[in-house]
């Protein structure tokens, strides 16, 4: 164990994950929806994190993915559901009710495209054991967030939230771009 690498992948996926810029998502789900079971959102985004962090590339390549095909098609579901918070319109569409929880919430939302990349790509710079730790503290931090929305919300009010969602939708879409002009070259040549 490595305090630095625990540190350092644990800063690196808090920001990919950005459970902070995710509130505005999680509460306008949570009104579509009525409820969001926080527990089983966390425990299934940190199982599919830990799964991803030890068998993902073999996963992708079974199927024939590359993690650059895997990256572009998690930058789509991203910018649809940056579109939802700029423009305000809704474009998914939850068919069963009690299982936002685990999608969109713990895929793609926390346990998404680019934390899964991530997750790759800071395997070959950190002990396996130092990423495990991250994603558990990582996933600490989102039990907390989804437990207190409600707060949140009270706390940010309808404008506040309005404005947080925007400015977030925007910088959501921003990454889905990242991760589309990042990955679609690879695709292409």
């Amino acid at each position: 164990m490595n305090f630095a690498e625990i540190l350092s992948a644990t800063m690196v996926l808090f920001a990919v994950i950005d459970i902070i810029g995710s509130i505005p998502i999680i509460i306008s789900l949570r009104d579509k929806v009525g409820h969001i079971q926080s527990e089983k959102a966390t425990l299934a985004a940190a199982s599919i994190m830990v799964l991803f962090l030890f068998v993902g590339e073999d996963l992708l390549g079974l199927f024939g993915v590359n993690v650059a095909s895997f990256a572009v098609a998690g930058s789509l579901v991203l910018f649809f559901l940056a579109l939802e918070m700029i423009l305000g319109v809704r474009i998914y569409r939850e068919a069963e009710p009690e299982s936002a929880s685990i999608v969109p919430i713990a895929f793609p939302l926390i346990a998404g495209a680019g934390t899964l990349t991530t997750l790759i790509s800071i395997r070959s710079e950190y002990e396996p054991i130092n990423i495990l730790i991250a994603i558990v503290i990582n996933s600490v931090l989102v039990f907390v967030v989804l437990k207190n929305t409600r707060h949140l919300e009270r706390w940010l009010g309808k404008n506040g939230i309005a404005v947080v969602r925007k400015v977030f939708g925007i910088i959501l879409m921003a990454i889905a771009v990242r991760l589309f002009t990042a990955n679609i070259g690879s695709l292409i040549s």
